[in-house]
Protein backbone atom coordinates (compact mmCIF):
# COMPACT_ATOMS: atom_id res chain seq x y z
CA UNK A 1 0.00 0.00 0.00
CA UNK A 2 1.44 3.24 -0.63
CA UNK A 3 2.10 5.68 1.69
CA UNK A 4 2.03 9.90 2.20
CA UNK A 5 4.10 11.98 4.33
CA UNK A 6 4.08 15.57 5.23
CA UNK A 7 7.92 16.83 6.56
CA UNK A 8 7.02 20.56 8.05
CA UNK A 9 10.78 22.50 9.13
CA UNK A 10 10.15 25.84 11.22
CA UNK A 11 12.99 28.22 10.27
CA UNK A 12 14.27 26.00 7.12
CA UNK A 13 14.04 28.08 3.83
CA UNK A 14 15.16 27.11 0.21
CA UNK A 15 18.69 27.59 0.22
CA UNK A 16 18.76 24.78 3.00
CA UNK A 17 16.42 22.63 1.01
CA UNK A 18 18.97 23.06 -2.02
CA UNK A 19 22.14 21.96 0.34
CA UNK A 20 20.19 18.89 1.50
CA UNK A 21 19.45 17.93 -1.87
CA UNK A 22 23.04 18.33 -2.75
CA UNK A 23 24.56 16.29 0.04
CA UNK A 24 22.00 13.24 -0.71
CA UNK A 25 23.48 13.37 -4.23
CA UNK A 26 19.56 14.57 -5.63
CA UNK A 27 20.06 16.20 -8.72
CA UNK A 28 16.52 17.15 -9.97
CA UNK A 29 17.61 18.69 -13.04
CA UNK A 30 18.62 15.21 -14.38
CA UNK A 31 16.15 13.45 -11.87
CA UNK A 32 18.41 11.32 -10.68
CA UNK A 33 19.79 10.19 -7.45
CA UNK A 34 16.26 10.11 -5.95
CA UNK A 35 15.62 7.42 -3.27
CA UNK A 36 14.43 3.91 -4.47
CA UNK A 37 10.40 3.80 -3.61
CA UNK A 38 9.83 7.41 -4.02
CA UNK A 39 6.94 7.74 -6.35
CA UNK A 40 6.53 11.85 -5.99
CA UNK A 41 8.28 14.63 -4.30
CA UNK A 42 7.35 18.14 -3.50
CA UNK A 43 8.59 21.04 -1.39
CA UNK A 44 8.10 24.92 -0.70
CA UNK A 45 7.58 27.58 1.66
CA UNK A 46 5.01 27.78 4.66
CA UNK A 47 5.03 31.01 6.85
CA UNK A 48 7.32 29.67 8.95
CA UNK A 49 9.77 27.40 7.20
CA UNK A 50 9.71 24.54 4.59
CA UNK A 51 7.32 21.82 3.68
CA UNK A 52 8.07 18.21 1.94
CA UNK A 53 5.23 16.41 0.27
CA UNK A 54 6.03 12.80 -0.65
CA UNK A 55 4.40 9.29 -1.70
CA UNK A 56 6.68 6.26 -1.53
CA UNK A 57 5.28 2.76 -2.63
CA UNK A 58 5.59 1.34 1.07
CA UNK A 59 6.43 2.93 4.84
CA UNK A 60 9.63 0.81 4.65
CA UNK A 61 10.95 3.00 1.83
CA UNK A 62 10.65 5.91 3.52
CA UNK A 63 11.55 4.67 6.93
CA UNK A 64 14.91 3.02 5.17
CA UNK A 65 15.78 6.83 3.48
CA UNK A 66 15.26 8.28 6.58
CA UNK A 67 17.61 6.21 8.51
CA UNK A 68 20.31 5.59 6.50
CA UNK A 69 20.48 8.97 4.32
CA UNK A 70 18.28 11.74 5.00
CA UNK A 71 18.48 11.80 8.78
CA UNK A 72 22.11 12.21 8.57
CA UNK A 73 22.01 15.01 5.56
CA UNK A 74 19.97 16.78 7.74
CA UNK A 75 22.53 16.87 10.98
CA UNK A 76 25.20 17.65 8.09
CA UNK A 77 23.65 20.71 7.00
CA UNK A 78 23.33 21.43 10.58
CA UNK A 79 19.20 21.77 10.27
CA UNK A 80 16.49 20.75 13.01
CA UNK A 81 14.51 17.66 12.84
CA UNK A 82 10.89 18.04 11.53
CA UNK A 83 8.76 19.76 13.60
CA UNK A 84 5.65 18.44 12.56
CA UNK A 85 5.19 14.82 10.42
CA UNK A 86 1.97 13.66 9.10
CA UNK A 87 1.67 10.70 7.39
CA UNK A 88 -0.51 8.19 6.20
CA UNK A 89 -1.25 5.00 4.46
CA UNK A 90 -2.85 5.65 1.23
CA UNK A 91 -6.20 4.21 -0.80
CA UNK A 92 -5.89 6.04 -3.81
CA UNK A 93 -2.53 7.41 -4.82
CA UNK A 94 -2.28 7.46 -8.69
CA UNK A 95 0.33 9.43 -11.28
CA UNK A 96 -2.20 11.70 -13.23
CA UNK A 97 0.16 12.55 -15.66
Amino acid sequence: MSYGIVLEFEGVGEDAYWSVNKRLGIDTDARTGYPDGLLAHAAGPTASGWIVVEVWDERSSQERFMAERLGAALQAEGLPAPSRVTDSELVNAQALG
